[in-house]
């Protein structure tokens, strides 16, 4: 009988590069930020003080007004594009200039309760530099990307949702220009199918944007003027505020009570910006596109996320699941990044329909933080399934459950030792 918990921990090893994890070979040769605090949650599991590296190693890369970027350079390699060379960010750590989602809060929080129940002497020690780290993260999203204090916070750039090629930018992405001061050299299609990629298009506007911001010399007020791309986001909002939560509750435990009620207050803003984000007829939560001032309709998994971070009244929550129910139908393993009944539905593309373990990871956990344990066991099951199937892959194809992307994917593996874990 294979162990798949001994290769999930063997995929983790095997991608450590000293303390930090790539999310795979070659592919993705640096940390990446959501990547690392899914694996951090991962490591927890059974090795405490590495879980604690992952996160630290992390907050090396932070900045001295608070953001955590999305990739922290570490260490060289010529396998990605784009490269610090692209980014000409300023600090004593080569990182890009933007961010992704804040999933650090919700990781460290993990972390400190097992270093608790394991009986960790210095887990006190260990936790609060990175709270510390994880609340100045916090203000810096308030500040630089909510200057308004609605409680949603914006997106500047695709990348900083970790969904990419989402349809959910279609319209807005379609605004930004494709000309580029950078030469695009893309070295992802040398890994993997360019079929299974973001397309050329999709990537000269990324880097446009990049050259944009890196003109402000990356200062959040100059970017948020110039910014052609501006979507206020309920799925990173969502994670935001579960984040919040879990540092609200560690805040508590540490005596921190100021920066508690510091939190409490993040919290409700969002909170109550998330509730006004649902939309009866579509039977999700949209994001907001805060140049066209229009909703973002596109049918993508961030309409769901927001379970994560709500308590919902019944109706809204029996609404959701049922939409939830209706994209799952048929297919041979949910759940999609859009639905296939949606125009802009690709199987393999990236975020344009596959599966991925990690949104499956925060689908459970607001479907059984909102009661819905049915729903969560069915989603939870089926993920651990089609990774016994088809391996660690990066995503998997709903219609056929093949794995797609990169291999020996390091938030696969860690998704499966979570979902393992709850099961026993």
């Amino acid at each position: 009988m294979t162990d798949f918990i001994a290769q999930a921990r063997a995929i983790l090893k095997t991608n450590d590069r000293g303390g930090y994890t790539v999310p795979t070979d070659r592919l993705y040769p640096f940390q990446w930020n959501w990547d690392s605090a899914f694996v951090a949650m991962g490591f927890a599991a059974y090795d405490v003080p590495r879980a604690y590296r992952e996160l630290e190693r992390l907050a090396e890369g932070q900045w001295a007004d608070g953001m955590i970027p999305h990739i922290v350079f570490h260490a060289p390699s010529d396998s990605y594009f784009p490269g610090p060379d692209v980014w000409r960010t300023s600090h004593t750590i080569a990182t890009s200039g933007i961010t992704q989602p804040p999933v650090f809060g919700m990781a460290l929080k993990r972390v400190h309760d097992a270093a608790v129940d394991s009986g960790l002497v210095n887990a006190t020690e260990r936790s609060a530099p990175l709270f510390e780290a994880a609340l100045c993260w916090h203000r810096w999203w308030y500040a630089a990307r909510d200057p308004e204090q609605t409680g949603l916070v914006a997106l500047l750039h695709p990348w900083e949702s970790g969904s990419d090629n989402s349809p959910a930018w279609d319209i807005a992405l379609a605004r930004v220009p494709t000309t580029t001061e950078t030469a695009v050299v893309r070295k992802d299609t040398g890994h993997v199918d360019q079929a299974m990629r973001p397309r050329d298009e999709d990537y000269r506007r990324f880097i446009h944007l990049v050259d944009t911001y890196a003109a402000c010399g990356w200062d959040p007020e100059r970017q948020w003027k110039a910014a052609p791309f501006k979507i206020a986001e309920v799925q990173t909002t969502a994670i935001l505020l579960r984040s919040g939560e879990e540092l609200e509750r560690l805040a508590v435990m540490l005596g921190r009570t100021e920066e508690a009620a510091e939190l409490r207050q993040m919290n409700t803003l969002s909170r109550k910006a998330l509730l006004a984000q649902w939309r009866p007829h579509l039977r999700r939560f949209v994001s907001r596109d805060l140049i066209s001032e229009e909703d973002v309709e596109a049918p993508t998994q961030a309409g769901f996320i927001p379970l994560l971070a709500l308590d919902l009244e019944p109706a809204i929550l029996d609404a959701a699941c049922a939409e939830m129910e209706s994209w799952a139908s048929g297919l041979a393993v949910a759940f999609p990044s859009t639905p296939q009944a949606f125009a802009g539905f690709e199987a393999k593309r990236y975020w344009r329909g596959p599966v991925w373990g990690v949104i499956n990871w925060l689908l459970i956990a607001g479907l059984r933080r909102n009661g819905r344990v049915d729903l969560a066991e069915g989603l939870r099951a089926a993920t651990v399934q089609v990774v016994e199937r088809q391996g660690f892959a990066e995503y998997f194809d709903p219609l056929t459950g093949e794995g797609c992307g990169g291999l020996d994917f390091s938030w696969t593996a860690a998704a499966y030792i979570e979902f393992t874990r709850k099961a026993a």
